[in-house]
């Protein structure tokens, strides 16, 4: 069975009325070149710093324009589409927004939805920082959707350093992993390619990683490179820094050729730990 994908890089602002449109025509764009499956990056609605221009401009999940839209659009195209993440307001009583991947049906209905599990808080320099637990409430929950091409587990960005959530989604019948991002240009030139490649091989899936890229209107500068990998470690596309369209057309049967040849997922053992010589 072969695929063809599509995965969207963008350069969001910090105003979700403005980026939905520059959304939406690439999703169309997508569509138009035979796209079946579209990915957008991580918070594609939004890209911000400031936690009182957030609670001004994000709504919930039922009154979000983006959401309410780019479901129109799924339906109209009949496409699976994944809204890699929005920011969303939250019924959390200490005012924290949530980071929500969608995958959407081709009816338009929400097929699933998560909550990024791991918080980006790091001091990469002394000149940059970031603290994602102060406006975001991490999720709990890891997600397998069901579509008609296969399951997919959902990963948003910095959940990619965590290989035993992509393990147990594989484990639990994932051939593809999804991994929206909107990665640090520090980060991403030392760590994105290597990392995404090591789930990918780690677990037989493919592995589709659309990301943000480039200067946004705030100062804020993300690595794009959006790439799509095989379940054998091989980079079958990729973008560099700027926003468009990267089509990869997936044969999904590589996902069986690669786990029979190399069966891992079968492979674990119990082991203890031996802290007597430290």
């Amino acid at each position: 069975m072969t695929l063809r994908a599509a995965l969207i890089q963008l350069t969001s602002s910090d105003d979700p009325a403005a980026n939905l449109p520059i959304t939406e025509a690439y999703i169309r764009q997508a569509h138009k070149a035979g796209a079946s499956f579209v990915l957008t990056p991580e918070v594609t609605n939004i890209i911000s710093f400031s936690n009182s221009h957030q609670q001004n401009v994000l709504q919930t999940e039922p009154n979000d324009q983006t959401l309410a839209r780019l479901r129109l659009v799924a339906d109209e195209l009949s496409i699976w589409l994944l809204i890699g993440s929005l920011a969303l307001k939250s019924s959390a009583k200490d005012g924290r927004f949530v980071n929500r991947s969608f995958l959407i049906g081709p009816d338009g209905g929400i097929a699933a939805w998560y909550d990024k599990i791991h918080m980006f808080d790091v001091q990469l320099s002394n000149n940059e920082a970031y603290a994602e637990s102060r406006q975001f409430r991490p999720g709990n929950r890891a997600v397998l959707a069901q579509t008609d091409f296969g399951k997919i587990g959902l990963t948003i960005c910095y959940d990619l350093r965590f290989g035993h959530l992509h393990r147990a989604l594989a484990k639990a019948g994932a051939s593809i992993l999804a991994s929206p991002a909107a990665f640090t240009v520090p980060t991403g030139q030392a760590h994105w390619q290597v990392l995404l490649r090591a789930r990918a091989i780690e677990t037989g899936c493919f592995v589709l990683a659309p990301a943000q890229c480039g200067t946004h209107n705030n100062g804020r500068q993300t690595y794009g490179h959006s790439i799509a990998i095989d379940p054998w470690g091989k980079v079958l596309a990729q973008a560099q820094n700027t926003a468009g369209v990267t089509f990869v057309d997936l044969d999904l049967n590589l996902v069986a050729q690669a786990r029979a040849k190399i069966p891992a997922l079968t492979h674990d053992r119990e082991f203890l730990f031996d802290d007597r010589h430290q």
